[in-house]
């Protein structure tokens, strides 16, 4: 095969990708998280705030102008997406993250992505709603590595400071925008904060508090959404009030003696 062949058909598959700046964009922001997971404290913060930057910009030149009835906070879940993964990256083993490299990337991509199509009806809402609880999850779960169980109160807030995007972007896919999304997420980030300070104060290990905290941001959204679709209060109740007692008995059960 030839120079000119090769380029040719690297031309065409490239001609074949749809908003390959959303490739792009990912690869780069991976790069960045790659880069927070091995450096200091100080060049890991620089590299977060590269991602905010990058992030941002970058989504709104490939979403496109801002569209008031699509929400606001689609255009920073892929920055906030790609922060997350910088913190928990830095739980993993050294061959642990050249694995998570390419997950890392799909992951960013889909953020992206699925902001992207979703407004058009080709692409799924759960593929969103996955997107917010990974977030909120890798943020808790880093942050938790940071923070020990004793600075409990600056852990749970930087948590809620992290999950704020996630939870205004949940009350926009619910249909609610302004200052009605705001209030919710508002309402969101509250109920984020106490399970995370009754996690906090269990002292559990690994990433058993994170995984419980995501699951109690997923539950809250699911419960909020059935209750404005009409749903009748006791089956909300019975039906999300379950999942959190659930999570809850399996945090107990794994708390150390």
């Amino acid at each position: 095969m030839t120079a000119a062949e090769a380029r040719r058909r690297a031309t065409t598959a490239a001609r074949r990708i749809e908003h390959p700046e959303a490739v792009v964009l990912a690869v780069v922001l991976t790069g960045l998280a790659a880069y927070g997971w091995v450096a200091t404290p100080f060049w890991m913060a620089i590299a977060i705030a590269a991602e905010l930057a990058i992030g941002g910009l970058g989504s709104v030149w490939v979403i496109g102008p801002v569209r008031a009835r699509y929400g606001f906070a689609r255009y920073a879940t892929f920055a906030v997406a790609a922060v997350s993964i910088t913190l928990v990256g830095r739980l993993l083993t050294p061959m642990a993250r050249l694995a998570a490299a390419p997950v890392a990337v799909l992951f960013l991509f889909g953020a992206l992505w699925f902001e992207l199509r979703y407004p058009q009806g080709r692409a799924p809402r759960l593929g969103i709603d996955l997107i917010l609880v990974g977030s909120v999850f890798a943020a808790a779960a880093g942050v938790d590595a940071a923070f020990p169980g004793a600075a409990w109160p600056s852990s749970v807030l930087l948590v809620v400071v992290l999950a704020a995007v996630p939870a205004l972007r949940a009350a926009e896919l619910r249909g609610r925008y302004g200052v009605t999304a705001v209030g919710q997420a508002a309402l969101h980030l509250l109920a984020v904060a106490q399970v995370g300070a009754s996690l906090a104060l269990l002292h559990l290990q690994g990433v058993v508090a994170p995984a419980v905290l995501a699951l109690g941001f997923h539950a809250w959204a699911g419960a909020a959404e059935a209750l404005e679709s009409g749903a009748r209060t006791r089956a909300v109740v019975v039906e999300f009030g379950s999942l959190a007692l659930l999570g809850l008995l399996v945090a107990l059960l794994l708390r150390p003696a």
